[in-house]
């Protein structure tokens, strides 16, 4: 039987502040906006597929390597302020992951931008053999500006883990 199913178009997150969304995945993760609406309470489509009566907010798209990442600001009805510390073992979704081809370059650059993160990543886990390929990986787990987890990957050859 046919999925019909392509491959993951997006994830999509929810911020109390979009402008400082921005800032954390266009200019530090470099992300290319693709799209940016806002719209106001009322609209019919929107109420239905987000299942939110009369919401209004502003949301953006943008392109991460290989998948989109959409960003909404809810103006109406608002959220309770969120909890930048919650746990990644709640039930739902945990968090997004980010391939990097160079992990501490990436998670240095996101410290001095005032990310932070749960744990350095160990790159001891990279074995760099002597014909200069590398095999294994290593993974962190981060916190944008708002407390919603992702996680950093470098991957190489492994028996573990397959690289995109």
């Amino acid at each position: 039987m046919r999925s019909h199913i392509k491959g993951v178009h997006h994830i999509a997150v929810s911020v109390p502040d979009i402008d400082r969304a921005r800032q954390f995945y266009i200019d530090l993760l470099g992300a290319e906006e693709i799209s940016a609406v806002a719209w106001e309470a009322g609209n019919a489509m929107i109420d239905a597929i987000v299942g939110l009566k009369d919401c209004a907010g502003k949301q953006f798209v943008a392109r991460l390597g290989n998948v989109f990442i959409e960003v909404f600001e809810y103006l109406s009805p608002r959220a309770a302020p969120q909890d930048p510390n919650e746990g990644v073992n709640r039930f739902g979704y945990t968090h997004f992951c980010l391939q990097v081809d160079d992990i501490m370059t990436v998670y240095d650059k996101m410290l001095a931008a005032g990310i932070r993160f749960h744990t350095a990543p160990d790159p001891s886990h990279i074995v760099t053999a002597a014909d200069g390929s590398k095999s294994g990986y290593a993974a962190t787990y981060g916190r944008d500006f708002f407390g919603n987890v992702f996680e950093l990957i470098e991957i190489h050859a492994n028996d573990q883990l397959p690289s995109i």
